[in-house]
């Protein structure tokens, strides 16, 4: 049985690289295939702690940095999939694990769930580290249209294509009712380049408009705090349009999924990449309103199964949203339009056997 090590993240905090990490250490295919050893790179406890340096996280670097020279030299890998941090200084932390990896002769699979190489390039010191780490091994994208970012390091030959992918939550699945107000749905860490602030100002050009509707506001506080948020709202005078529900987990968040009628992420956020609340809400039969960042135009089909604005735009986003709102068909229309896509291409089970099939060629490859 041939050994692999994984470099991944795991929750918490809870964002769409430790979510499908945790979904790759519970995989049975690749369990049973493979002899699997999983490290937890991930030192943050919370989302706005990630990008932070203190005495725990660098205690937890070293430990991780020697458990992995221990399994170097006692398992003799066949491989190493490694959950790679692309900028920042993580890239820099990260680099350290891949000189160790590269002195043992590992061959090595890079899976990346964010982005950025393109624009760091330039900076010498990434130019000096890139070829450094992508030199020789193969890479794990979400997206055809994330090849950009790394085409002037990797060769396409080298390039491997691996969705992200959900669960089905059958027992929460039920008919969306036309209802007199028409329920948002914002899922995702608040972080301001997720959009928050466009959503908000294109929900009091609704309010503006006399537009029935309610918007839910869901996740982590991020560069975008509880005061600021609410201060926004009443600036706005959007409070008894908006509310916020808080971190919502397991069965209760796709409570607030199976509730809503539209869907909406008008995200403008420099490393977004293939985000997991998307295909969770097309897994709930919701028609999706969001932006062309990264490789979201892979999953959403402008008019089809909803619209893609442009960043940053809150007036687009308010018509659109009025042309969903107003129009019970045309929601329902396209909620069964992106199950159906759904379905064809993000369950759980076709990510794992996508990610299965991919380890398992790189392996065989001499």
């Amino acid at each position: 049985m041939q050994k692999i090590i994984f470099l991944l993240h795991l929750p918490p905090p809870i964002h769409g690289s430790s979510v499908v990490g945790k979904y790759i250490q519970d995989c049975k295919e690749i369990n049973n295939e493979f002899d699997c050893t999983f490290i937890n790179l991930l030192a943050s406890k919370s989302v706005s702690d990630t990008g932070r340096i203190n005495i725990s996280k660098l205690i937890g670097f070293i430990n991780t940095w020697l458990n992995l020279l221990r399994l170097l030299i006692t398992q003799k890998p066949s491989l190493c999939y490694f959950a790679l941090t692309t900028t920042g200084a993580g890239f820099f932390r990260d680099t350290t694990f891949v000189l160790l990896l590269k002195l043992f002769r590992v061959k090595i699979v890079y899976h990346l769930h964010n982005k950025g190489i393109k624009e760091k390039n330039h900076s010498f010191l990434y130019r000096l580290f890139y070829p450094l780490a992508f030199n020789d091994t193969d890479v794990i994208v979400l997206s055809p249209l994330l090849y950009e970012d790394i085409r002037s390091l990797v060769l396409p030959e080298k390039v491997h294509i691996c969705a992200n992918g959900v669960p089905l939550n059958n027992y929460l699945l039920s008919p969306k009712k036309n209802k007199v107000i028409p329920e948002l749905l914002f899922l995702s860490n608040l972080i301001e380049e997720k959009g928050v602030f466009i959503l908000l100002e294109a929900c009091e050009i609704l309010k503006n408009k006399s537009i029935p509707f309610h918007c839910t506001f869901i996740g982590s506080w991020g560069d975008v705090n509880e005061e600021r948020f609410n201060s926004f709202l009443k600036e706005k005078g959007i409070t008894n349009y908006v509310k916020y529900a808080g971190k919502q987990y397991g069965q209760t968040k796709f409570e607030y999924l199976r509730d809503a009628d539209i869907f909406i992420l008008p995200t403008y956020y420099a490393k977004e990449c293939f985000p997991m609340t998307i295909l969770e809400a097309m897994s709930m039969q919701l028609p999706i309103v969001s932006t062309p960042e990264g490789g979201i135009p892979d999953i959403i089909e402008d008019g089809i199964t909803g619209f893609l604005c442009p960043q940053k735009d809150a007036s687009v986003l308010a018509i659109k949203l009025e042309e969903l709102i107003l129009n019970p068909t045309k929601r329902e229309e396209m909620g069964k339009a992106t199950f159906t896509k759904y379905e064809s291409a993000y369950t759980l089970e076709i990510f794992e056997n996508r990610m299965y099939q991919i380890l398992k060629s790189i392996i065989a490859t001499d």
